[in-house]
């Protein structure tokens, strides 16, 4: 018998997240692990909000929210909060009802700088791993270290001079091209020491080897654990203040220092490191370096 489509749909209905979700999603594993994080961050977010005035967003759900944007590789929290309002599995995770539907986009960008401006987000990571180590999934002993670039969201076109001269030339190309103003830089030398980017100042310019072309970035140093290769430390830095031997160094010891009992008794690195003041540096922590 053909089915038919009924037009009229119900005025009221009635609808159990929890129901809803299948017994066998991740999510549901993860959730209560994510919960028990958040449950040992609560009195630091207590410090962060006035005890008066109207209630903001949840700390928790910024933080769970920022959590699926991550597994679901959402690009921007508008995009985040306009599909909040009719994902299921979402709602549920994040604790919200139904009628609550999604936030307004700019109220969870404002709220979530509150949390992530913070050490927050650096605690809740830590305490994630420290879920890890007591649930057997990491080794406390064996960690590679390696760095990346990871490019700014900044044009090269607003790489200018710090002392202004530029300014002039900026303006007479947006007054041509309002949408896409070129500025011919062509033959004039910049460099991090007289020039700065004015849509991300903390931006360097910068390039990994002699062959590749230089851009506007940052460096982003990572130690992983070898037997399940979860990342244990993340860092992003200036790649021409802090060479990446000397972040790795840092990186050990700094987890060595948060986590009892981890001691570290080999590390692996790339040709990169292979230099007398990082061998050296792990020999001394007891630290077998396994360099390429």
């Amino acid at each position: 018998m053909r089915g038919e489509a009924n037009p009229e749909q119900s005025f009221l209905t009635v609808v159990n997240l929890n129901q809803r979700i299948p017994s066998d999603h991740p999510l549901r594993a993860i959730k209560p692990r994510v919960e028990a994080a958040l449950k040992k961050l609560s009195p630091l977010f207590d410090e962060l909000y006035a005890a008066k005035g109207r209630p903001s967003i949840p700390p928790e759900q910024l933080l769970k929210a920022k959590l699926l944007m991550a597994l679901y590789s959402v690009r921007s929290e508008r995009l985040f909060c306009e599909q909040l309002g009719y994902n299921l599995l979402w709602l549920w995770f994040l604790d919200r009802e139904l009628d609550e539907g999604a936030w307004d986009h700019s109220t969870f960008s404002q709220n979530q700088e509150r949390v992530l401006s913070s050490d927050v987000a650096k605690l809740f990571f830590a305490e994630v791993y420290q879920l890890s180590r007591e649930e057997n999934w990491t080794s406390d002993a064996h960690f590679t270290v390696d760095g990346t670039l990871v490019e700014a969201w900044a044009s090269l076109k607003s790489f200018v001079r710090k002392d202004g001269k530029d300014a002039a030339k900026v303006q007479e190309a947006k007054d041509d091209d309002p949408g896409n103003p070129t500025v011919n830089f062509h033959g004039e030398p910049r460099s991090n020491r007289t020039h700065q980017s004015t849509t991300d100042p903390e931006s360097v310019l910068y390039r990994k080897g002699n062959s590749q072309p230089s851009r506007l970035c940052f460096g982003a140093h990572v130690s992983m654990e070898n037997r399940n290769g979860l990342c244990a430390e993340i860092t992003v830095h200036n790649p021409i203040a802090a060479r990446e031997p000397a972040v790795a160094m840092n990186q050990l010891e700094r987890h060595a220092h948060m986590f009892e009992g981890v001691a570290a008794r080999t590390v692996g690195a790339d040709k990169g490191y292979h230099e007398k003041s990082f061998v050296r540096a792990c020999r001394q922590c007891d630290i077998a370096p396994h360099v390429a």
